[in-house]
């Protein structure tokens, strides 16, 4: 509670600070008009002063990624990451994104929608049991298409709200033949179907939870930071068979995202993947003792250290989960929670001892 309440207040502050520059605004104008009536008093026509429009501009600003007060229950969505399968659809869409790794050095991603349309995305991938914490923490709806085991279990054990394509019926999840691909590959949802979907299965679509991230409507400026350095090229390696990039976009304040040397395309748009803002770190995984699979655990309850990445600059920062289901806290070195510029936020989750290369 002590967090959520701490997301409230700061929410609650920044309401007091919008009113308050209204505040000024209006003082401002009054003053200034003051000051014209009485430079002139012998004019019979006086002319209101009203706010400028810079002014009115710093005063309604508002986060674009993400309505901060909307309380509509996010929708995790596993997206397949095998090689194979590119290129993905609607990923962009997502406000925030989870990349770790699955069994075969082959990643897996969870794209979260929040209030989105997106009409194709995928393709969508089977469940593993650790990207449910990830899900837990954004009271999320789990969308997946079948699962292991262990997912299941978690599944069931827990009472997460979940979507599967192995028993959804419909038009929640569909098959697009027509691409060049294996069958297993071509599996797709739409965010119109799955929120009619979820009130058919009467899943609570509303969320007492804060967002995970804290967003600024200010650029944040992590040049002026201790530690700071220079992020114009990121790469994160997670296997020997797959790795993930990121390169500075300067004029346009965001990162074009690569995998394994492949720019990170949309199926739909045909356009590169980008992100505005980075978080990256790593996480001790093994090999689950007699999985014929070569499926992960993780051992991500507790805390670490990583980096935040946004607009050409990298800082270090600490996490910590102190559950499975509790929220992973990002702070600064000096102990201070981050925030985040406006924009979409891709979490790199890598495996312990993985080169990770920032310059």
């Amino acid at each position: 509670m002590g967090r959520r309440e701490n997301r409230k207040s700061k929410t609650n502050k920044n309401k007091i600070l919008i009113i308050v520059l209204i505040a000024v605004v209006l003082v401002v104008g009054i003053v200034c008009g003051i000051i014209f009536l009485g430079g002139n008093k012998n004019e019979t026509t006086q002319t209101a002063v009203e706010p400028s429009e810079e002014a009115m501009k710093v005063v309604l600003k508002e986060i674009d990624i993400v309505d901060v007060n909307s309380k509509s229950r996010p929708y995790a969505v596993m997206i397949n990451n095998n090689h194979a399968a590119w290129p993905q659809s609607g990923v962009q869409d997502a406000y925030l994104v989870y990349e770790l790794i699955a069994e075969g050095g082959i990643t897996r991603m969870m794209a979260l929608y929040k209030d989105a349309d997106t009409a194709k995305i995928g393709s969508v991938r089977s469940a593993r049991h650790y990207f449910l914490d990830y899900a837990e923490e954004n009271d999320a709806i789990f969308v997946h298409w079948g699962g292991s085991d262990l997912a299941y279990s978690r599944i069931s054990s827990s009472g997460i709200n979940d979507i599967d394509g192995m028993s959804a019926g419909g038009n929640t999840f569909f098959r697009d033949t027509s691409l060049n691909r294996a069958y297993e590959h071509t599996g797709f949802t739409n965010m119109k179907e799955l929120k009619e979907l979820a009130a058919e299965k009467g899943i609570d679509r509303d969320t007492n939870k804060d967002l995970l991230l804290n967003y600024s409507v200010n650029e944040v400026d992590l040049s002026k930071k201790e530690n700071a350095i220079p992020a114009n090229s990121v790469y994160i390696r997670y296997s020997d068979y797959h790795s993930t990039s990121y390169e500075y976009d300067e004029e346009n304040k965001f990162y074009k995202r690569s995998m394994s040397g492949t720019p990170n395309t949309d199926l739909v748009t045909g356009e590169q993947y980008t992100a505005k803002n980075i978080i990256t770190y790593q996480v001790y995984n093994y090999t689950i003792s007699g999985d014929d699979k070569g499926r992960q655990e993780f051992n991500n309850v507790g805390t670490g250290k990583g980096y935040y990445i946004t607009d050409g600059y990298a800082v270090p920062i600490t996490w910590e989960k102190t559950s499975h289901s509790s929220q992973t806290v990002y702070k600064y070195e000096n102990g201070e929670e981050i925030n985040v510029n406006d924009g979409n936020t891709f979490i790199q989750i890598q495996p312990q001892g993985q080169t990770l290369t920032i310059e």
